[in-house]
């Protein structure tokens, strides 16, 4: 009994990977170009969505911007009437702030007071041991 038979699909296999190497090169050869536009369009859409994005940000900081201003102009109005309303307002904003800066030591200076006859005593800050 002789088994070994001889295959035939030999010449029928050659031609079959022919025809479809033949066949990946075709695809390859139309395919690519048409690729290449698709992947060339998502880039541009990516890139537009990118933009509109970055229009959208702009924007909102403008607004956000413009909100401040308008509310640092209505302080600025607001503090404006108070002091013309209230005269003392700003002697006493600006005796507060003075007290605060002799409070901190960012203020290095003497102060006269005047006396009745608005003549400064000078002698005030001496030791009373100099004086003697």
């Amino acid at each position: 009994m002789n088994y070994s038979r001889q295959s035939n699909f030999g010449p029928f296999a050659i031609l079959i990977a022919f025809i479809c190497f033949i066949t990946l090169i075709i695809l390859i050869l139309f395919g690519w170009p048409h690729y290449k536009v698709w992947k060339q369009g998502m880039d541009g859409q990516a890139a537009l969505a990118e933009a509109e994005q970055s229009k959208m940000i702009q924007v909102q900081v403008a607004k956000a911007e413009l909100e401040s201003a308008k509310l640092r102009a209505e302080a600025i109005k607001l503090v404006g009437q108070a002091a013309k309303d209230y005269p003392e307002y700003r002697k006493q904003e600006f005796i507060g702030a003075f007290g605060e800066a002799l409070r901190d030591g960012r203020i290095q200076q003497i102060i006269y007071v005047p006396t009745e006859a608005n003549i400064p005593i000078v002698e005030a800050g001496k030791n009373s041991s100099s004086l003697q």
